[in-house]
């Protein structure tokens, strides 16, 4: 997969058998595939471009062909050969969600678009690939997200101990495992922006020549504008409860060029502004923390993982901000944090190849729980049984 900040391609070669009735997941290797010079980009100027109809239809089959190579590489890096592969699964690129409710006539439509064309990943890989899995949850009235709550709770949830899994990535979801381990009580949500805000300030004040605040080093070397962190938290976004989620269009290189401009005008240092924007991702995921679930559950443990787990500033403020709570990342109980989200869709995959829901209604505000996604067949069928 490849999520909101479009840093690159996540890609997970995953066992998965059945017990006590229930997927069980293993992890058998793990690669990350930056995306050649130039991609990002132009994946992240998409709402500007001024032939975006054209540049869309190009980077779906262009993103697809990267996917399949970033697949066949992972094999090739595991030792592994695509017969005993069963099936892929395809997150895509999302280039634009709108899950909010939008009247068209008699009609009411919700919407989303991920990029990545699986018949082109299916014919270069010869694989059965599931991808589109977005669409099925919104036909059902659902916001397409969050939908890694349930291969969450497989890897994560722990009996008599109550977690939160808390996804940095480029918007940051949050997952409530209550200690029962019981799926129906499992709540999940966007909590707002994760990396990509502080990504994309980060480009835009370096002319381009870094990609992200390595280590979190430029935000800790400045202060945070307290003026501007106040105006932040007064987005719209903040004031909607649960079910929600978020996208580009909420917080993107839109809003990158906002900020920017505002503090260019209020003459905020540049290690200011990251640190502000940087703080802003803390208190997205504390705010919703304290608002939505601590008055509610005990929760003991919270397990960070995405890519923002490699920024040591935003773990710190959020360890302090958390306190006395455990903070953790994924990899001190076992399970490597960058890996979470591709290993969650190819759950997601065998799921929907075996014809049973993926989706939480309790996380996507769903009406009923379905299979998810769209099933491209290989070059051979695999003979597996699930």
């Amino acid at each position: 997969m490849s999520g909101t900040s479009a840093d690159g391609i996540d890609a997970a070669l995953v066992e998965i058998t059945r017990e006590d009735h229930q997927p069980a997941v293993k992890l058998l290797h793990f690669e990350q595939r930056p995306y050649p010079p130039g991609i990002r980009d132009r994946i992240l100027r998409l709402p500007d471009h001024p032939d975006a109809l054209r540049e869309v239809c190009r980077l779906n089959v262009l993103l697809a062909e990267l996917f399949a190579q970033a697949a066949l590489h992972l094999l090739e890096a595991a030792s592994t050969s695509a017969s005993e592969v069963a099936l892929i699964g395809s997150h895509g690129q999302t280039i634009c969600h709108l899950p909010t409710p939008v009247a068209e006539g008699d009609l009411v439509l919700r919407s989303t678009l991920q990029i990545g064309e699986p018949c082109v990943i299916a014919e270069r890989t010869g694989l059965w690939t599931v991808a589109d899995f977005r669409p099925r949850d919104m036909a059902v009235g659902g916001e397409g997200a969050p939908l890694t709550p349930y291969p969450h709770y497989l890897l994560f949830g722990h009996p008599g101990r109550c977690r939160v899994i808390v996804n940095l990535g480029g918007i940051a979801n949050l997952t409530v495992l209550p200690s029962d381990v019981s799926v129906a009580a499992i709540e999940a949500f966007d909590a707002g922006p994760g990396n990509v805000l502080i990504d994309g300030v980060v480009r835009r004040l370096s002319g381009g020549t870094a990609e992200y605040d390595v280590d979190g080093a430029w935000a800790a070397s400045g202060r945070v504008n307290q003026a501007l962190l106040k105006r932040l938290l007064g987005h719209p976004f903040f004031r909607r409860p649960p079910p929600r989620s978020a996208g580009q269009e909420e917080f993107g290189p839109r809003m990158v060029e906002e900020i920017v401009v505002e503090a260019e005008q209020k003459k905020i240092p540049p290690a200011d502004l990251v640190a502000t924007v940087s703080a802003f991702s803390v208190e997205a995921v504390v705010g919703s923390l304290e608002t939505f679930v601590f008055p509610r559950h005990p929760v003991r443990e919270i397990l960070l993982c995405g890519g923002g787990v490699r920024n040591r500033w935003l773990k710190g403020a959020l360890a302090t901000r958390l306190e006395p709570r455990a903070v953790l990342t994924t990899d001190d109980v076992g399970f490597p944090a960058r890996a979470v989200e591709a290993t969650a869709f190819a759950v997601l995959a065998y799921l929907t190849f075996a014809g049973q829901p993926g989706n939480l209604p309790s996380a996507t505000g769903a009406r009923q729980a379905v299979p998810l996604g769209k099933i491209i067949p290989g070059k051979g069928y695999s003979g597996m049984i699930l």
